[in-house]
């Protein structure tokens, strides 16, 4: 990742449901995009979360922080859909137990 910027194949939105805000988020998630990628999951005011990180290539520990603050902000009503890369990560961290990570 180029220190100076966001990864230019970062993107991170928000689907509405009735229920839920689902987040997409692909490319890398560092100290440049983890921000971007917690905003998107709480700009919506929705009672829960579905963080799809399927498409992710990069996930350091700015984006752990970033995950770890949508896990306080919902609770049991939060959904991690990882790549592998975000599991091993999580596993490396100690957070591959959490209740919120999906198989």
């Amino acid at each position: 990742m180029d220190q100076e910027g966001a990864d230019p194949n970062f993107t991170s939105t928000a689907a509405l449901g009735a229920d839920r805000v689902v987040v997409t988020v692909t490319g890398e998630v560092d100290m440049s995009t983890a921000d971007a990628m917690y905003e998107s999951g709480t700009k919506d005011d929705a009672p829960a979360a579905t963080l799809d990180l399927r498409g992710v290539t990069f996930f350091d520990s700015a984006a752990i922080h970033a995950l770890l603050r949508l896990a306080e902000r919902y609770g049991d009503r939060l959904t991690v859909l990882p790549s592998p890369q975000v599991r091993r990560v999580l596993e490396i961290s100690g957070l591959s137990t959490q209740p919120w990570l999906s198989d």
